[in-house]
């Protein structure tokens, strides 16, 4: 909107969009903002608000009639409108062109005719993205463990030849739930300037035989095709449980793929391939994954320190009016939660915020008071997950494959 009406806005409309960035899909409190907005005469600003509602709520009269207000049009007669199946899509787009994105878009066919949608890629594969390791706040032992094992090698070739370092085998992820494992592998990703493929048990487990197999392939393909590419193996002990446990022998072939296309990581039709994985429960997972020359390089991403606490607290409450905030006393009253307990802070905090703004009918920013009764009333996720890895910890470390979880029990004084 025009930088001079936004620097006038009242608090009520301010709070409103805010409001509304939190709950993009609400078209009666969309629509009320861009009534406000028109009232107080920002009418481009009232257009864009009623076009994104009409998106959500084409067939809404409401909508369509505060927008033809807002453009300075006549209001439509309700009894003429035209709404339900005939409802004029092509007319609509034209009024909102340039405000709104298209509700579909036909891509043009090449000369080669490799424009056909037969031709498309059955996996969504995103360009190289921004995100870095930078970009991670704190987590400093994990950054240093990803440059010595997996971004130093790749990133030096004459280095690694030299040494005689091999690229052989991929990066397990693990840690409780909520922990960043995902972002911190398109931060991967982003360092090596490669795309990205996220893989989940929904996208390769089919109910046909044969094809859960078939697709396991077609992702690791689909990989070469778009080389450089880092394959992000998500929940991996549901992609690649224990075979002895597994009575459904459509589950241990799709094991059997998968150690099958690992093993061709450093072949020369994998070149450029990178694999990471993430699971919460690695004890569940096929010993077989994590032979060397497959997933032989492990992680343990854990609940975030306190540099990186604060870069999330920042992150969630950046669009949320906050007033006179002591992340300091907040950072210290979060330790042992994790990214998304840390979400879950921000959000309890500004409903609390909000409902005395309903109540007063004054707006209320979120102080520090609020996010440290929220801390005290948000249970931290990991706890579950840390008894039974103490248990892990405790009677099956075989070769010290869990030196780095006993390690942090024990500063934790938890085992």
């Amino acid at each position: 909107m025009p930088e001079d009406l936004s620097a006038h806005e009242s608090p009520l409309i301010r709070s409103l969009r805010s409001a509304v960035a939190a709950a993009p899909d609400d078209v009666p409190l969309r629509l009320h903002l861009a009534e406000l907005l028109l009232t107080s005469g920002a009418h481009e600003a009232a257009v864009s608000e009623a076009a994104v509602a009409l998106q959500h709520a084409p067939g809404d009269a409401a909508v369509r009639e505060l927008l033809m207000r807002a453009m300075g049009g006549p209001a439509p007669d309700p009894e003429v409108a035209p709404s339900g199946p005939g409802f004029n899509w092509r007319a609509a787009e034209e009024e909102v062109e340039g405000i709104v994105e298209p509700r579909f878009v036909e891509s043009a066919l090449t000369v080669d005719g490799s424009g056909d949608p037969g031709d498309a890629d059955a996996f969504d594969v995103t360009g190289p993205g921004a995100v870095r390791l930078a970009d991670v706040g704190g987590m400093r032992e994990v950054k240093d463990r990803l440059e010595a094992a997996f971004l130093a090698p790749m990133r030096n070739p004459e280095l690694r030849r030299l040494y005689g370092k091999s690229l052989r085998g991929g990066l397990l992820l693990y840690g409780p739930p909520g922990c960043g494992k995902t972002f911190i592998a398109r931060a991967v990703a982003g360092e090596l300037g490669a795309s990205f493929l996220s893989v989940s048990v929904n996208d390769v487990l089919d109910m046909w035989i044969g094809n859960s197999e078939r697709n396991m392939h077609e992702v690791f393909s689909t990989a070469r095709r778009k080389a450089p590419c880092v394959v992000f193996l998500d929940e991996l002990d549901a992609l690649g449980g224990k075979r002895s446990r597994t009575q459904n022998s459509g589950m241990r072939n799709t094991v059997n793929q998968l150690l099958t296309e690992l093993d061709g990581i450093d072949s020369d039709a994998n070149e450029g391939v990178f694999v990471l994985a993430a699971t919460n429960v690695p004890w569940d997972m096929d010993i077989a994954l994590r032979r060397p020359g497959r997933l032989d390089r492990t992680l343990l991403v854990l609940p975030p320190d306190a540099e990186a606490r604060e870069a999330i607290l920042r992150y969630h409450l950046r669009e949320r009016p906050v007033e006179g905030v002591d992340l300091s006393r907040v950072v210290k009253a979060t330790d042992g939660l994790s990214g998304a307990d840390l979400a879950h802070v921000c959000e309890t905090a500004a409903e609390t915020a909000l409902l005395d703004s309903a109540r007063t009918g004054t707006i209320r920013m979120i102080g520090t008071p609020d996010l440290l009764a929220a801390a005290k009333v948000v249970v931290p996720s990991s706890e579950p997950w840390l008894a039974a890895a103490r248990n892990v910890a405790m009677f099956a470390n075989e070769g010290g494959m869990y030196d780095d979880l006993v390690t942090y029990l024990k500063k934790r004084r938890k085992l």
